[in-house]
């Protein structure tokens, strides 16, 4: 299965294999050269396809925890200072994701979404210390009864050149659902209660919408 963000330009790159793979057959008369050039066509069209894939997750519910919004690797947990919302300290989760990773954000908890900005900016690579204030990016915030507020931060990085975000203000928001997408590499912050039970540990692989990377301490 493939993400909508991906059609239009899965159509584009199947007519350009085609069209590049007729061209080669045609006028590429050195046998080891027009190999060598179609497994390369092919090999193209398998990382577009591989980069739009959105498999099925299987979430399992649960208003005291909170899932991984990404695919990636956790490469940041460190008590910060929230500028943009909060205002105040917070426990801070950044997973990086690969161009091979699955790019499709999905909401860490459910509940109503009650903040959704989107900012231009720059593309530093993702890691860099000012990606997350400098870099384009989209805020999310939803808010439910048992965890309170959490706070996730899609952010471009230097490849990516394209954020998309679905949540609108008000909008019911499923935990492990759409919440964007995010073509070409980045990764993604959590922002969550300095009370929060840690449940990952840095250079962790997790898997968006099954991953927990927290949940509420007893």
């Amino acid at each position: 299965m493939f993400h909508k963000e991906g059609y239009k330009i899965i159509l584009v790159t199947f007519i350009a294999v085609i069209a590049a793979a007729l061209l080669v057959d045609t006028f590429i008369t050195i046998n080891w050269l027009r190999i060598l050039l179609l497994i390369t066509i092919v090999v193209f069209l398998i990382l577009i396809l591989q980069f739009f894939r959105n498999p099925k997750r299987n979430t399992v519910l649960n208003e005291n925890q909170v899932l991984s919004p990404v695919d990636g690797k956790v490469v940041v947990i460190e008590e910060v200072f929230e500028k943009e919302y909060f205002k105040e300290k917070r426990l801070q989760v950044s997973v990086f994701m690969s161009p091979i990773n699955v790019h499709v954000t999905r909401y860490p908890i459910s509940g109503k979404v009650v903040f959704s900005k989107y900012h231009p900016g720059k593309y530093l690579v993702a890691w860099h210390p000012k990606a997350s204030e400098e870099n384009e990016r989209t805020t999310v915030v939803v808010e439910n009864k048992t965890y309170g507020k959490v706070l996730h931060r899609q952010i471009a990085g230097a490849l990516a050149k394209r954020i998309v975000n679905y949540a609108k203000i008000n909008d019911d928001a499923i935990q492990g659902s759409d919440s964007g997408f995010i073509k070409f590499g980045s990764r993604v912050d959590l922002f969550l209660p300095l009370d929060t039970n840690i449940k990952v540990e840095l250079n962790q692989k997790v898997r968006g919408g099954e991953s927990i990377i927290a949940e509420l301490n007893e």
